[in-house]
């Protein structure tokens, strides 16, 4: 018989709904009856695309007897990290406390009022290599509950207090150091793997933060620094070494680029289907963690068509065209909205769910797909070997070096071919939950995907996207988080909602010239103002009306280190800060540079982990570069001064248009047509240049 998980809105929890477990959702129910029976809270949280979660619900919570030990000894709480970001942020801060490292499955035990006294992550069924099994663990945690009780109840206070008293990781009310991002930089070249790209050793997730960071720092310095002391780089970090280009291209574009190609052409990329898995597991960029997220892809996208706009590199634009088609035609939900995530796992030839079932190829079955001769010849292609790089001699697809041109046609064919089949297989599984924040990421990616390589199917996806989150998230000026098939969820918005929401919006005002979008942008930036200061000039990541009473018990969520997406703090510094260039507003860019002062001071001395900060850093310092086109849409010239404007890569210039005069659009305010001619009005800070009708006088206005 179904628990009470089959009333969730959530799929992760859905998954849990048939378990012999008597699960609860996180909430009073919950809460009230853990007192009730004065038992201790396990609290389980996970995701629907983590493969470790899936295999201990298999091993332990579809258990007959390890669920009735669960039952009697405790009150058993699921959570879906990506519905409840703030429940996952307070206990994972525990968890790394306590046992120096987190991830998920996470699980935590807790008094009744939610203080926790142990954590951990994924237990076996039986003890192995000196972990301890579930069972173990659960029989330990409900002996110390009655026989140890004052111990208990003395570390879960002792606990509470210390995640309470956290001091800020960096001095408030100091001003932004203007050469921070060069200190960042020289921190970050010592982590640098010259080699194989990316940063540190295994496993390797992609750092699309800090990429966007090293893009936008190379476009504003144009590799000549920013004035602070030199710096002290690898000596193997030059321009052989990386694979970039020789000449004068600069330290942050060369790390970037090598990273960017390196898993473009891994086995962490699709080569057929387009699409970046979560991470890799060796330090190569070969095997992936097969599980494909949203808000990795929508990040990355972004970062593709920003490299491909500073470079033109034509490994870039592939990656975008086909990792922007991924999120349309696998991602898109019936109601406009993009899922969540798409798992790990899939059924084998066996009917047996196994990690990257769909994804891996042997060489005899390129052979049954595409002949002999092309398939041999697309095994060498793909590096896929008969002794293989994943399990059961199964290869993932690399793209290691491009085909000589005579060839293109043939990988195009074979792609297809191979596309084709991989679609008779056993699909994985899809969360199909939308959440706001995410999809305000894939809208700013799309929007800004769409105007640069010129592509309206993009835009309409993204406009389609947003409408969503108007239509069912958004209320006033009040986000939920999730939703699925239509039906909001019961989750509040975090500021990470608000921020990149804020942002995608934004982005649509610019690709479209719709005004509605920038009025609805700054509706969520004056509640995240209003509802999320900390008093100090950053955020707290809940609302103050919205913060869990369980949660604030403890520690209300705050966090400005980057994790898989944005620090919320980071995300609105840059929100805040587009709507200010866009709309001349210096109370917001203040709001902005106040919320920087935090993160950017942790980017200096931990790059890696505030690499969005340190991409809005970058924009502040650059701008603000506002650009104005006067013109109907349609008119040839309209067209070029607004290309011309937007592959500028100068990372704090905005770019909006329309008619003169255009209501609701401040750049537009007294702008007329120039002799009857579209016109581009560029100005940066409180300077203007004279208006033109030549899109080659932008795009120096731009570069200066």
């Amino acid at each position: 018989m179904p628990n009470r998980l089959a009333r969730s809105t959530s799929p992760y929890l859905q998954q849990h709904a048939d378990n012999p477990v008597d699960w609860y959702e996180w909430g009073e129910e919950a809460f009230a009856e853990a007192r009730r029976r004065d038992v201790p809270l396990l609290i389980s949280v996970g995701y629907a695309a983590c493969h470790w979660c899936h295999v201990m619900a298999h091993e332990s919570f579809e258990d007959e007897a390890t669920a009735r030990f669960m039952d009697e000894h405790f009150v058993s709480v699921k959570v879906d990290r990506e519905e409840r970001p703030d429940v996952d942020a307070v206990y994972m801060e525990a968890t790394q406390a306590m046992t120096g490292h987190g991830g998920w499955p996470m699980t935590v035990f807790a008094t009744p009022d939610g203080a926790p006294f142990f954590c951990g992550t994924y237990f076996p069924p039986q003890p192995v290599q000196g972990m301890p099994s579930f069972p173990q663990v659960l029989a330990s945690v409900a002996a110390a509950w009655t026989t140890r009780r004052d111990e208990v109840d003395g570390s879960a206070e002792s606990i509470r207090a210390a995640l309470a008293e956290r001091p800020p990781t960096a001095p408030l009310g100091e001003d932004l150091d203007p050469h921070a991002a060069e200190r960042a930089l020289a921190t970050l070249a010592r982590s640098f793997d010259t080699t194989r790209g990316g940063f540190g050793g295994a496993p390797k997730f992609p750092p699309s933060m800090v990429l966007e960071w090293l893009l936008r720092h190379s476009a504003r310095t144009a590799g000549h620094g920013d004035g602070a002391d030199p710096l002290e780089l690898p000596d193997a970090l030059d321009a052989t070494a990386t694979g970039a280009p020789s000449g004068d291209v600069d330290p942050a574009l060369r790390m970037a680029e090598r990273t960017l190609d390196a898993m473009a052409r891994g086995g962490m990329y699709d080569q057929l289907g387009g699409g970046f898995a979560r991470y890799s597991v060796d330090a190569d960029w070969v095997v992936p963690h097969f599980e494909k997220m949203l808000y990795d892809n929508a990040l990355l996208l972004r970062v593709y068509v920003h490299w491909w706009r500073l470079t033109g590199s034509p490994l870039a634009q592939r990656v975008v065209t086909e990792t922007a088609d991924f999120l349309v035609r696998e991602l898109r939900t019936g109601e406009g909205g993009f899922a969540s995530s798409l798992d790990a796992d899939s059924p084998d030839a066996e009917g047996r769910p196994a990690e990257g079932a769909f994804y891996v190829w042997t060489p005899d079955q390129l052979r049954e797909v595409l002949g002999d001769d092309d398939g041999a010849w697309a095994a060498t292609t793909f590096s896929v070997t008969d002794d293989g790089t994943f399990e059961h001699g199964s290869s993932v697809l690399q793209l290691l070096v491009d085909p000589v041109e005579d060839d293109q046609a043939r990988l195009a064919d074979a792609r297809a071919r191979l596309m084709a089949a991989r679609e008779e297989r056993a699909r994985p599984g899809r969360d199909d939950k939308v959440v706001a924040g995410w999809n305000g990421l894939a809208v700013a990616a799309l929007a800004e995907s769409a105007v640069l390589l010129e592509r309206p199917d993009w835009l309409d996806a993204a406009v389609g996207a947003a409408d969503l989150l108007v239509r069912v998230h958004l209320t006033g000026d009040r986000l939920a988080r999730t939703s699925r098939d239509g039906a909001v969820g019961t989750a509040p918005a975090v500021l990470e909602d608000y921020a990149h929401v804020a942002d995608g919006f934004l982005a649509l005002h610019q690709a479209t010239g719709d005004a509605a979008w920038l009025a609805r942008a700054g509706a969520l930036l004056d509640a995240v103002l209003a509802r999320f200061t900390d008093g100090a000039g950053g955020f707290y990541d809940t609302a103050d009306d919205a913060t869990d009473t369980v949660l604030a018990s403890i520690r209300r969520p705050r966090d400005v280190g980057d994790g898989p997406t944005p620090a919320g703090q980071s995300a609105a510094a840059g929100a805040l800060l587009t709507y200010a260039a866009l709309t001349g507003s210096t109370d917001h860019r203040a709001a902005a540079e106040a919320a920087l002062r935090e993160p950017v001071a942790v980017g200096a001395r931990v790059p890696r982990a505030a690499g969005w900060a340190l991409a809005t850093f970058e924009a502040l310092l650059d701008g603000p570069r506002e650009v104005a086109v006067v013109g109907p849409v349609d008119n040839p010239m309209t067209v070029e001064l607004l290309r011309a404007a937007r592959r500028s890569p100068a990372p704090g210039a905005v770019v909006v248009h329309g008619e003169p005069d255009t209501e609701g659009v401040p750049l537009l305010a007294g702008r007329p047509l120039l002799d009857e001619r579209p016109a581009a009005y560029v100005c940066r800070g409180l300077v203007c240049d004279r208006p033109t009708s030549d899109p080659s006088e932008v795009a120096e206005a731009l570069r200066r």
